[in-house]
């Protein structure tokens, strides 16, 4: 039986870098995925949830850790634990705690196996491009997913 998979597009397109998962999750509607496009609200996720046992979340990232452009990769209960330490999302803590209010009111969403690709932000601030760092990891953000979407 195929897993069925959604994926969460995250992001404000109007603040540079912060449109990241908002881009990568377009092009992977555009191929065919189910993609929910939430911008910055987690709790549209209530509204479409129809019980997928997978979760793929694509988000800007703020980190000193790594470099603009690097992919993170998180999963399971590391989604919860490192975005809170050394990773902040650029909305995911609102985000996460909206997630996990979600999961507690629905078990279904609980029992979900949730991957989290980051990627480093160079800028977040006003503009609808993406720096040259963040736009080279594009690809490869959108590759990524299609690989999880295959497992």
């Amino acid at each position: 039986m195929k897993t069925k998979i959604l994926i969460l597009a995250l992001g404000n397109e109007l603040m540079k870098d912060d449109g990241i998962g908002l881009k990568a999750g377009r092009i992977l509607a555009e191929k065919g995925y189910n993609v929910l496009d939430v911008g910055t609200d987690i709790f549209m996720l209530s509204a479409h949830y129809n019980g997928e046992e997978r979760l793929i979340i694509i988000d800007a990232i703020l980190s000193e850790k790594f470099r603009p452009g690097e992919i993170i990769h998180l999963s399971g209960e590391e989604v919860f634990e490192k975005l809170k330490a050394e990773i902040r999302s650029a909305h995911f803590m609102g985000a996460i705690d909206g997630l996990k209010l979600l999961m507690a009111m629905d078990e279904r969403l609980a029992k979900a196996d949730i991957h989290f690709i980051g990627v480093v932000a160079k800028e977040i601030d006003l503009g609808m491009e993406l720096t040259e760092e963040v736009k080279k990891a594009l690809p490869r953000v959108v590759e990524l997913v299609e690989e999880l979407c295959k497992k």
